[in-house]
C-alpha cells in the first residue's frame, strides 16, 4: 500500500487548492493508498527560522508530527498557489522549519550535495497560478523549482513531478482541474 503525505500549502480555508487536494485525496484512498494530510493553515508554529541553521529552534508539536509524517510517507504531494511566482510565506516557513539538517539532510564539507536522508521518496507538486502557463515557464517556474530542486532533490526526494493549473480567475469553471487532480490521485502519482 502506497503511503502518501498530502500537504495543502494554501492557508485559505476555501480555495481551488483545497478542492484539488480533496479530489486527489479521495481518489488516492479509493485506489488503496494510505493518506495523511497536513493543512498548513491549521498548524500552530512560528514560520520564521530565526537563527538559520546556526542554532536550531525547538520544534512545535505540529512540526514534530510533520517530520514523523514525512518519515512515514513514500510519496509527498504539495498543493499550493503561486503567489508572487513563489509560494505562500507560511509554506516557505514550514519548509524552513521542518526540512532541517539532521532530519532531511546533513551538510558534507567539500561535497556538492549533502547526505540526503529522504532518499527513496517521490514527490508531486500541484500548483495553481493566476498567470498563463507560458508566463510561469518563461520565468523558469521559480515556485516549482524552489520545492523540486531546492528542497526535495537536495534532501533526496526524486523524481518530483509538477502539474500546473494556470490562468485561475474567480469566474472560471475548474471542473477540468478537479478532474486532473482526481486522475493523479487515482494513479497514485
Amino acid at each position: 500500500m502506497k503511503k502518501i503525505l498530502l500537504i495543502l500549502g494554501n492557508p485559505k480555508t476555501k480555495s481551488l487548492c483545497r478542492s484539488l487536494a480533496d479530489a486527489y485525496e479521495k481518489e488516492a484512498k479509493k485506489a488503496g493508498a494510505e493518506i495523511r494530510r497536513i493543512n498548513i493553515g491549521d498548524l500552530k508554529f512560528n514560520p520564521v527560522l530565526k537563527e538559520g541553521y546556526d542554532k536550531i529552534q525547538k520544534l512545535e508539536p505540529d512540526l514534530k508530527k510533520a517530520q514523523d509524517d514525512i518519515r512515514w510517507a513514500d510519496h509527498l504531494v504539495f498543493v499550493f498557489p503561486s503567489w508572487w511566482a513563489s509560494m505562500p510565506a507560511v509554506l516557505k516557513g514550514f519548509i524552513d522549519r521542518v526540512f532541517l539538517p539532521g532530519f532531511a539532510f546533513n551538510f558534507r564539507p567539500g561535497k556538492l550535495l549533502p547526505a540526503q536522508h529522504l532518499k527513496g521518496k517521490t514527490g508531486r507538486l500541484l500548483i495553481t497560478m493566476g498567470a498563463p502557463r507560458f508566463v510561469y515557464w518563461g520565468i523558469f517556474c521559480p515556485g516549482a523549482q524552489i520545492v523540486k530542486m531546492g528542497t526535495f532533490y537536495y534532501c533526496g526526494i526524486k523524481p518530483t513531478r509538477v502539474t500546473l493549473f494556470p490562468s485561475i480567475a474567480p469566474d472560471r469553471k475548474y471542473d477540468k482541474y478537479i478532474e486532473k487532480a482526481r486522475k493523479l490521485g487515482a494513479r497514485l502519482k
